[in-house]
């Protein structure tokens, strides 16, 4: 197998969004990337490695059912502008979302590479994959399908947190990961109804990681009871002007389509270097 060999046909871009802790922002990161992305006219693809707690087929509002062809999964979709975003998340799969999914580590890593090398994405720009707390058996089974993927890392302000990202950067690290940068979620609080911004837990801890482990510091996002409320419901995109979180997810995505084309044309640069090595030697 190839070292930089995409076994997901037809993606161009395979971004996984990781923490070491749960409660830190994974899906609504997820989900709102993928809103954005869309509206800058990308065709997007999310998939929710989430497999106990499967949440993105609801904040992204996809409707409808996976279907089977001769080629493989048709995911659900949606037109956004000129972009457009699809899905896969075992909550389609599931006849009551309400059950509790208690399954071992191998039906679980069967069923992601299932969804990374089945599922018929068609031509994506970006593929986004949520992943659950911690660097068990979803996470080793992404990296096992798509070498050198690209990771954003996500934390909370406190130090307890960040501890624990420290170690999905070990990780990351040790599974051939690119880690694009560190985005600090729960940065503050804002009101709304002035729009006012309190600090409601100590500053910068995802700055100072993102320092202590020489990584890109993608900015902070603070607590938005509207972003919430607006994917609950399903009217971000309509209020995406006056929500003041998704502004800071705006300039976010701006400097991770940067990350993402120069580490593009490293590693092509690399790839290249490695084939004429070996057809050298």
């Amino acid at each position: 197998k190839q070292r930089y060999q995409r076994r997901v046909r037809g993606v161009k871009n395979i971004i996984g969004i990781l923490s070491g802790k749960g409660g830190v922002g994974k899906s609504t990161t997820v989900a709102v990337l993928a809103f954005n992305l869309a509206q800058r006219g990308f065709s997007v693809g999310v998939l929710d490695a989430d497999l106990c707690g499967p949440s993105l087929a609801k904040m992204i509002g996809l409707k409808g059912d996976i279907h089977s062809c001769d080629q493989g999964w048709i995911p659900p979709s949606q037109s956004i502008g000129s972009g457009k975003i699809s899905g896969v998340s075992l909550s389609y799969l599931t006849e009551n979302q309400d059950q509790a999914v208690i399954w071992r580590g191998p039906k679980k890593t069967a069923m992601i590479k299932q969804f990374l090398q089945d599922v018929c994405w068609g031509e994506l720009d970006y593929l986004l994959i949520d992943t659950p707390p911690g660097t068990s058996d979803e996470h080793m089974a992404v990296m096992e399908c798509i070498p050198n993927c690209f990771v954003i890392l996500t934390t909370s302000p406190q130090a307890v947190a960040a501890a624990d990202v420290l170690r999905q950067v070990s990780f990351c690290k040790k599974t051939g990961a690119i880690i694009l940068g560190i985005i600090e979620t729960l940065s503050g609080f804002v009101c709304p109804t002035c729009s006012d911004c309190s600090l409601l837990f100590s500053q910068d801890g995802g700055k100072r990681l993102a320092n202590h482990c020489n990584l890109s510091f993608l900015g902070s996002v603070p607590i938005d009871p509207n972003l919430s409320k607006y994917l609950d419901n399903g009217t971000l995109l309509e209020n995406s002007d006056t929500c003041i979180s998704y502004q800071s997810y705006c300039k976010i995505v701006d400097e991770v389509l940067e990350l993402v084309k120069s580490n593009s044309e490293t590693l092509v640069d690399e790839q290249t270097h490695d084939e004429r090595t070996f057809c050298n030697s």
